[in-house]
């Protein structure tokens, strides 16, 4: 007997499944079944994921796809997919029914069974006398193509339920077939299944008795299992059924729109008149015929490929962006091309890397062309809505992003589940260390009070555990669109999605990817919302205009680049970290290329394996370049032997130990995804052997083999490297140039970035810029540039004000007087809330008004002053209260979380609080290795993913940032005042290298206390 398990539901079921996709179809694999059917509810969310790992494994078992669905929650049937059209249909059936509902939900219409024409149908009743109605529906508009499906979970009315089915079946003349209504792949997970239960519905897991599963029966079973519980004619039914769905995924093919092309001519000739006019735009003294051949080149690779459509698209929408004047940039291996160049999707000029474009579409891989276009975060929209308005929302829609269970939604859920009060599980999570890589947060979290031993405690671990990675839900992707030349919903099921005006489809990118489909990608960056400012802020007050292209042009600027070198970044785009600015000073970039390097080294895949000391080593003449053969030079001669980039990774596999194309291809997946699943490991075997028959040393393979393990899901491209390093030069270039409109417009672009406002204000003044306080007279809503003595000042914007409601600034604005507001009658009279008021007294906005807030708090609570008698008056109490420093101080930081008054560390020290530390301009006066003691407001906690469990923390004192290693030792030791301090107190070894200065932590001292109300927040972990 071979057996075809019909009606199984993956964890894409959310809250039902309880076993991954991957899982279910090893499992039926291992038990010899012929075909495994996932049938998530009314979704195909799953099948690409069980589909890849099919075909990746090379399994024997068949996949068919199917979806169940509930109508009026008294029918239940499963279609399956016999056919392409089939498949169509099915995907048109889940996107009506997903349409007509909230995000998460669906409503499936009785007209959606009734225009069934290609599904099979799977009817299983659900014992009640609703079952003889349905089942006449059913037999009227499908008899041909519906089975019975029968179920067997060994409960006590198993008997009774067989004897309906039987009769039904009879009465309408029906096969029967066996569903096993699988929700595990084995048994083990039924704990799972119940904690999940228990989060669907609310309720702890001991108060839902019979809502729970009653025994694991709905796990995958065996064949053996199977003949002992179901006749054998009606398991060889579903072998049947399983021989009519010749339907694979590989048949999706996908088109692009083909209205881009003028009628007459092909896609492929419209691109290369595009790509011919750009050229005389991009090189108006003539192509040079280097660079002419390779346009040729990837003009005739693309044209090989099939891939024009996908060029005129990406083109298309970023001429809307130019005619909108919305700036952008593309990055990706094909946006670095000179064709993308041309088509001005990117502005990497090809004469400053031409080094770049040996990876422009990987025939040998046959991967899709990689361009992602990122555009003005705070503008983006306008391009989304008009890929809607061009296309319609029936042949577009975004990707989805899968929302996984991460440790804290983890632990309490499961916390919840098992009954644990909210308030501990609160305590757990905020206590957490989770960089700590010597103590796990199984063992931390014994620390906080757990009971390993007890039956609660084991189960919370395991559970815990075992939920981590599960998916809750699917929701947008952060930009990646699909596009068809037809309905969409016949490639795949489209939902709606929880923001307004948004459809995505079921699949994410990596779906996507697996079935060779393209997306474009429509990407959000706050830096080019922050370039477009500066550059109108220029253009206004210096009357020059200016362009990436235009910076970029004028090539390396030897000014800006000594600024980079001395980490003087705060505010740069990518270089601004703190990990960034210590090696700044000791890569030195001097030229472009070197930023391309620098942007990709400071990352967790370089420095885990290992290549950052050898890299700088030999850029210095320390450590001498050596290449086991020419064809690995080839590969690393432009990282001088150390392979920085992803993509080298990739290309020494195939030169060096003779991955095929395809195999490459599975090893970069494996890369982005191993913490997940740990599939690099199945490489090392064929990598190591293929090394060694090439002549390559052991040693060498091995160190390679471990330098991919370090890469991990963390490798960063040379290609986007390159994109990225244009908007860290260009950024640089404009804080070197024109610094107080670069931090105005950083500043009206946040959030973004690394800093906050008051970090970024506080560089400001170390740069000699002088910072205006907000005022309701002088202040527009954003942060504006103005003169004053014969330079630039920035005067703070209303929209700095907390909970300062947009309403009353556009009023305030709209209003305001040439000689300004003169007394809080005005401000009444335009009947702003009393709230917003409030607000503009507390951050001190009224001071040309009514004094300092306190003053002006006071005003406002005189009622009298909104009486008749009163409302021409002008009155203005003279309570003359003068606030201190300290007050001040915290006043300002609750009211704009900034201050323009004496540095905390400042006051603590003028109140004798603080003694004996130094401060960061001295730092650099002391010696290697000499013992010091900093203290400083905590701005940010840094652990990059390496296995070391290092964290950097920045400490702001009131003469700059200080740089503190605290060692995963010393956090554990002292992890209240690690995770919570706001002023920390470190006493530590100052270690020098070059002129980078940090401090190793030995002791950490929390000095919160004495400024308790201080409201400053730092950035923690990124």
């Amino acid at each position: 007997m071979s057996y075809a398990e019909l009606f199984c539901q993956s964890n894409f079921s959310f809250l039902q499944g309880a076993s991954h996709p991957e899982e279910l179809v090893h499992q039926a694999e291992f038990l010899g079944y012929q075909a495994l059917a996932i049938t998530d509810e009314c979704s195909v969310a799953g099948v690409v994921r069980a589909h890849t790992v099919i075909k990746n494994n090379q399994l024997g078992i068949r996949l068919l796809v199917g979806s169940m669905f509930w109508l009026e929650q008294q029918l239940q049937v499963i279609l399956l997919c016999p056919n392409r059209q089939a498949y169509a249909e099915l995907c048109r059936i889940i996107s009506n029914s997903r349409r007509r509902s909230n995000k998460g939900e669906y409503q499936l219409a009785q007209w959606d069974l009734m225009s069934i024409k290609h599904c099979l149908i799977l009817w299983l009743p659900t014992a009640t006398a609703s079952d003889h109605e349905w089942g006449e529906w059913l037999c009227k508009y499908h008899h041909e193509r519906l089975w019975l499906g029968y179920q067997r979970h060994l409960s006590a009315d198993d008997e009774r339920y067989k004897h309906h089915c039987q009769q039904l079946a009879k009465q309408f003349e029906l096969p029967i077939t066996v569903c096993g209504g699988v929700l595990m792949h084995n048994a083990n997970r039924l704990a799972v299944q119940h904690t999940l239960t228990s989060i669907s519905n609310g309720i702890p897991i001991e108060q839902l008795g019979k809502d729970l599963l009653p025994n694991a029966e709905r796990a995958l079973r065996s064949q053996q299992k199977l003949k002992r519980l179901f006749p054998l004619d009606w398991l060889q039914e579903t072998q049947k059924i399983a021989e009519r769905c010749t339907f694979n995924l590989q048949e999706l093919r996908y088109e692009y729109p083909a209205e881009l092309v003028p009628e007459g001519i092909s896609a492929m000739h419209y691109l290369r008149q595009l790509v011919k006019q750009g050229s005389k735009r991009r090189f108006p003294d003539g192509v040079p015929s280097h660079i002419q051949q390779v346009i040729d080149k990837e003009l005739s690779l693309i044209e090989e490929l099939n891939y024009p459509f996908y060029f005129i698209t990406i083109h298309d929408i970023v001429q809307f962006a130019q005619r909108a004047q919305i700036l952008y940039q593309g990055r990706g291996s094909a946006a670095n091309s000179i064709v993308c160049y041309c088509l001005e999707i990117t502005s990497v000029d090809p004469r400053q890397i031409s080094v770049l474009f040996e990876r422009f579409i990987s025939k040998e891989r046959d991967e899709p062309p990689d361009i992602d276009v990122d555009f003005e975060h705070q503008r983006r929209e306008e391009v989304i809505q008009y890929i809607y308005q061009k296309y319609g929302r029936e042949r577009t829609a975004i990707a989805a992003t899968v929302i996984s269970y991460r440790l804290k939604s983890a632990i309490r859920e499961v916390g919840k589940a098992l009954g644990i009060a909210l308030p501990q599980l609160e305590f757990f999570i905020k206590n957490i260390n989770r960089r700590d890589k010597h103590l796990g947060w199984q063992g931390q979290i014994v620390e906080l009070g757990l009971q390993p031993e007890s039956d609660k405690g084991r189960h919370f671990i395991h559970l815990v555990n075992e939920l981590i990675g599960f998916p809750r839900h699917l929701s947008q992707h952060v930009g990646g669109f699909v596009i068809s030349s037809g309905p969409l919903y016949e490639l795949v099921p489209v939902e709606n999605a929880a923001m307004q005006n948004r459809t995505v489809i079921q699949w994410d990118k990596d779906d996507l990817e697996s079935l060779g489909l393209l997306k474009v990608d429509v990407l959000a960056l706050g830096m080019l919302s922050a370039i477009r400012k500066c550059f109108t802020l220029i253009e206004t007050l210096e009357n020059r205009s200016l362009s990436i292209a235009d910076i970029t042009r004028l090539q390396d600027d030897k000014n800006v680049y000594a600024m980079i070198q001395k980490a003087d970044t705060v505010g740069v785009f990518q270089i601004e970290s703190r990990a960034q600015m210590s090696m700044l000073p000791r890569l030195k970039p001097a030229c472009y290329y070197d930023l391309v390097i620098q942007i990709a080294i400071v990352r967790p895949g370089p420095i885990q394996g290992d290549m950052v000391h050898p890299f700088l080593k030999r850029r210095s003449g320390i450590e001498a370049i050596e290449y086991p053969s020419e064809a690995v030079k080839a590969v690393l001669e432009r990282t001088l032997g150390v392979p920085i980039f992803q993509e080298q990774v990739i290309k020494l596999a195939m030169v060096a130990a003779g991955f095929s194309g395809g195999e490459a291809d599975q090893l970069r997946r494996a890369m982005a995804s191993w913490k997940k699943n740990g599939q690099l490991a199945r490489f090392k075997t064929k990598l190591i052997s293929g090394m060694q028959q090439r002549g390559y040393p052991t040693e060498f393979a091995e160190r390679l083999f471990e330098q991919i393990c370090g890469f991990g899901e963390y490798g960063f491209p040379e290609s986007h490297s390159a994109s990225f390093a244009v908007l860290a030069y260009v950024s640089a270039w404009l804080k070197y140039y024109y610094p107080a409109m670069f931090y105005a417009s950083v500043l009206n672009s946040l959030p973004m970035g690394f800093y906050s406002a008051s970090q970024l204000i506080q560089d400001a003044h170390r740069h000699n810029i002088q910072i205006l306080p907000v005022c309701v007279n002088t202040s527009e809503y954003d942060h504006s540039v103005v003169h004053r003595q014969n330079d630039y000042a920035i005067r703070l914007g209303l929209r700095i004000i907390k909970g300062l409601s947009s309403k009353a600034c556009i009023t305030l604005l709209e209003h305001r007087p040439e000689q300004g507001y003169q007394t809080l009658n005005q401000l009444h009279r335009l009947a702003i809330n009393n709230k917003d008021l409030q607000n503009l007294a507390s951050a001190n906005a009224l001071q040309t008004i009514t004094g300092n807030r306190y003053q002006s708090r006071w005003a406002l609570m005189n009622n009298e002053s909104n009486l008749p008698l009163f409302k021409q008056a002008n009155i203005n109490e003279a309570h003359a209260f003068s606030p201190t420093d300290v007050e001040t101080l915290n006043e300002d930081y609750a009211a704009t979380g900034l201050t323009l008054n004496s540095h905390p560390i400042t006051l603590l020290e003028q109140a004798g609080r603080l003694s004996g530390f130094i401060r960061m301009n001295e730092l650099s006066g002391r010696t290697h290795k000499s013992l010091v003691t900093v203290v400083g407001v905590v701005t940010g906690r840094q652990s990059p993913g390496t296995a070391s469990g290092v964290t950097f923390m920045t400490l702001e004192d009131d003469t700059g940032n200080i740089n503190v290693v605290v060692w995963a030792g010393t956090a554990r030791a002292q992890k209240q005042a690690f995770l919570s301090a706001k002023v920390l107190e470190v006493k530590g070894i100052l270690e020098r290298e070059g002129e980078v200065i940090h401090i190793i932590a030995g002791k950490l001292i929390d000095r919160s206390e004495q400024l308790s109300l201080l409201t400053t927040q730092s950035r923690d972990f990124h």
